[in-house]
């Protein structure tokens, strides 16, 4: 992971600055200028991520070859910082470390063991934060912060007392220092310990010193607490004292000055609190109580003041809500047209959310956090429909069980396009579902260029530096640079023009045969006749065939090896490409393998197979691909691809 953060690092700079410019910065930059850097990262950590990585990543090379281990690892802890808050955990973990590597301190320490928490590693947290107890000189506020997170270890692993105990010393120590907006979040995490442990009278008291307390702390602060409070009345079932307090959190959050509506690109975060989500709340409160007149109005301010913030979340389950409100009341009418609108925000919130991934598709795990409650909501919506219809349908053979025979064909009727309707929709949930994981399994396959290839590059530069070859590593990286620029331009199509990928492809291998000049050479043939854009392919498709003949077959040659490529018009719409290498072939290839580099490249394969297989279901096979040995021995290797033009 450490390698992995560093060249990630020297990565960046080398595509964005270029390597020489970098070295100049780095040997003409003083401290001011990595100070200001680090600002720079502070003031962009929260709204562009992209800005202060670079930012960090330019202070770091500002302190030059031989780095202050002191100042390098405060830049590491401050990139850490930047993942944590984004809740990229691992890469924050791992910054943390290197940056304790590198000038172990306390607040790095402190951090490193609150980011075991958040990934709830507590046994790794607490053997980050327990030596620190034994730190002495430590600012009361960072004692504070030891013993509150200390507690969260043990409240997470089920140990309520030791958890109560040390918050209570956090709380000792707030309280002689007079830390005041430590106070009341240590009372509340002291009820949250006791409500854990079923001591609710415990609890309740001190959920009540902590409202009193954050009184007296900024609005937003007493909100929280507020609100914190209403819902262990909600679990304790004290519904009436839930409602005062949440109408209390209600009328102050209206008081406090707007910041303005949300936009589709900044949609409000699912934990935030909103005058929205309590109406919602003190609405869920009066129909636990069976006070379903009360609970309408909230639940239609909810619905009204979720849209005028574009909050389709809290939308969705008002909306929802007050139709099964409805029903309950025996407003069928009301309730269909209620569900309706209901479906009809599931699909807008099921387009946001594609939209979001979309845009978020360079980052794993967001695009598998967000298809997951994509297809989250998918099911929740057909679970939705299916109880709605089942109980539309035992309410309509109720109510027509007394009535004449010609009712209950009616009824029947009724169901029965109730049914063909609910298929359909079923239907074209599945082929939606279907399509958007094609598109997504697309992207992510997309994205993966072999990180073999961009290590060993990143060497060959570093060879070049070494033998004081400036010229021959500028080069090397201005082609490279090219490389790596036109596969992100092209990793959001599923296919582009034959032209730009054999122009990828010719820059690829001429990359590779500046490396192994003395193991092969190469040529590429094109068919004069091939009209070269009006033929399109899936980009990089070919780039995993060039590699395994140069890396598995030519490179083990003895002597000096050939590789062809060749593209061939077979029929107007159809065309050849052949990939042809003497090497030493396939079977000999495996047996020289280490287990490590069968298993990349049988991904590495496996991966091209499935971007194969995805796009001839969605585009009825444009392409097919097979792979032979040319001789007897089993010596050489020849790929056949097939193309047709795309429809």
């Amino acid at each position: 992971m450490q390698k992995r953060s560093a060249l990630f690092l020297v990565f960046y700079l080398v595509l964005f600055a270029g390597f020489p410019q970098a070295q100049k910065r780095a040997e003409d930059t003083d401290e001011n200028t990595y100070q200001v850097y680090l600002d720079s990262a502070k003031f962009h950590k929260k709204t562009n991520i992209a800005k202060s990585i670079d930012f960090i990543a330019q202070a770091i090379s500002s302190l030059g070859k031989n780095p202050d281990k002191k100042e390098l690892g405060l830049a590491l802890t401050n990139l850490g910082e930047v993942y944590q808050y984004h809740r990229q955990y691992d890469l924050a973990i791992s910054n943390f470390k290197d940056a304790q590597e590198a000038n172990k301190t306390f607040a790095t320490a402190l951090l490193l063991g609150n980011a075991y928490i958040q990934t709830r590693d507590y046994s790794n947290a607490a053997a980050e934060l327990h030596p620190l107890e034994e730190v002495r000189g430590v600012v009361p506020y960072q004692k504070i912060e030891l013993y509150e997170s200390l507690g969260d270890v043990y409240r997470g692993l089920g140990e309520s007392q030791k958890a109560i105990a040390y918050y209570q010393e956090g709380l000792k120590v707030a309280n002689k220092n007079q830390v005041s907006p430590k106070i009341p979040d240590l009372n509340s995490k002291i009820a949250d310990a006791y409500a854990q442990d079923n001591r609710m009278e415990e609890a309740e008291s001190y959920y009540g010193s902590s409202l009193e307390l954050s009184s007296q702390q900024a609005p937003q602060r007493a909100i929280q607490e507020k609100e914190k409070v209403a819902d262990f009345y909600n679990k304790t079932n004290q519904y009436d004292d839930e409602i005062k307090l949440r109408k209390k959190s209600l009328n102050e959050i209206q008081s406090l000055p707007r910041a303005g509506a949300k936009s589709a690109r900044s949609p409000i975060k699912p934990d935030s609190i909103t005058a929205q989500s309590i109406n919602y709340k003190i609405a869920n409160a009066y129909v636990a109580q069976d006070k379903y007149d009360e609970a309408i109005p909230y639940l239609e301010k909810s619905i009204k003041e979720a849209d005028s913030e574009n909050d389709l979340v809290v939308q969705k389950d008002a909306t929802r809500k007050l139709s099964e409100v409805y029903r309950d009341k025996g407003n069928f009418s009301k309730a269909f047209e209620t569900y309706q609108k209901y479906v009809a925000i599931v699909d807008t919130l099921y387009l946001r959310k594609e939209q979001e991934i979309s845009r978020a598709s360079e980052l794993s795990r967001e695009i598998a956090t967000g298809q997951s409650r994509i297809a989250g909501l998918e099911k929740e919506r057909e679970l939705s429909q299916s109880k709605y219809n089942l109980a539309l349908t035992e309410q309509q053979l109720a109510l027509e069980s007394n009535k004449r025979q010609k009712w209950i064909i009616y009824s029947l009727v009724f169901g029965i396009l109730l049914t063909a309707l609910a298929a359909y929709f079923f239907y074209r949930s599945n082929k939606q579902q279907q399509l958007a994981n094609n598109l997504l399994a697309l992207k992510s396959l997309r994205s993966q260029m072999n990180p073999h290839f961009i290590f060993n590059a990143l060497n060959s530069v570093n060879n070049y530096i070494a033998k004081n070859d400036e010229r021959s590593a500028n080069r090397y990286l201005s082609e490279f640079s090219t490389l790596m620029r036109a596969v992100l331009e092209n990793s959001e199509e599923d296919f582009i023009s034959l032209s730009r990928e054999l122009e990828l492809i010719e820059l690829y291998v001429k990359l590779e045969h500046s490396r192994f000049t003395e193991k092969f050479d190469y040529t590429i043939n094109i068919d004069k006749q091939i009209d070269a854009e009006a033929f399109q392919i899936p980009p990089m498709l070919l780039q995993p065939y060039i590699e395994n003949a140069i890396w598995h077959g030519l490179r083990y040659k003895e002597e000096k090896g050939a590789l062809s490529i060749e593209i061939i018009q077979k029929e107007t719409d159809l065309i050849e490409i052949r990939i042809t290498d003497n090497g030493i072939g396939r079977k000999k290839s495996k047996e020289l393998k280490t287990k490590n580099q069968k298993t990349q490249n049988s991904r590495g394969m496996q991966n091209i197979k499935k971007r194969v297989a995805i796009l001839n279901t969605m585009y009825k096979d444009q392409v097919s691909v097979s792979v032979k040995d040319l001789n007897e021995d089993a010596s050489g290797t020849q790929v056949i691809l097939t193309l047709r033009k795309v429809v």
